[in-house]
């Protein structure tokens, strides 16, 4: 039994990990797509070292995407959007908290505290999407 759990525990967290590089990445990648799209040929990427736990948060999202698979792709995604925009605001709030200010912070009109941006709505409902993409890959590989 003690091995079974220590084994589990070490597929979660292995998960984590990737959950937290692959978010890390991606957002590399978006704010150095968008940065070209302002005119930045150096194509200027970055993220926030504190964002590696926060993205591999997305390992609590596996037990959502077990339950809702059933439902219409739509309802998934705005399900997702949702989580991951409580998510955002949660752990601005905390960094907020513990370092007195949010590395990150959304400076356009429909942003919530600089925390979250309703903006950002069709990249997060498609980044929800694209986790069960990488969820079911990873089942398939264990």
């Amino acid at each position: 039994m003690a091995d079974n759990f220590l084994s589990l525990s070490r597929h979660r967290w292995a998960r984590f990990l990737i959950y937290g590089f692959l978010g890390l990445t991606l957002e590399v990648i978006y704010t150095g797509l968008s940065s070209l799209l302002k005119g930045d040929l150096s194509m200027h990427g970055f993220t926030f070292l504190v964002m590696f736990p926060i993205y591999g948060l997305a390992i609590f999202l596996e037990p959502v995407h077990n339950k809702i698979k059933p439902q219409p792709w739509w309802l998934r995604g705005l399900i997702y959007l949702f989580i991951i925009w409580g998510i955002e605001y949660l752990s601005g709030w905390f960094l907020n908290f513990i370092l007195g200010y949010c590395p990150w912070s959304y400076h356009d009109p429909l942003n919530i505290k600089g925390w979250i941006t309703l903006r950002m709505a069709p990249e997060w409902f498609l980044a929800g999407l694209g986790f069960e993409i990488i969820h079911t890959g990873l089942e398939h590989t264990s």
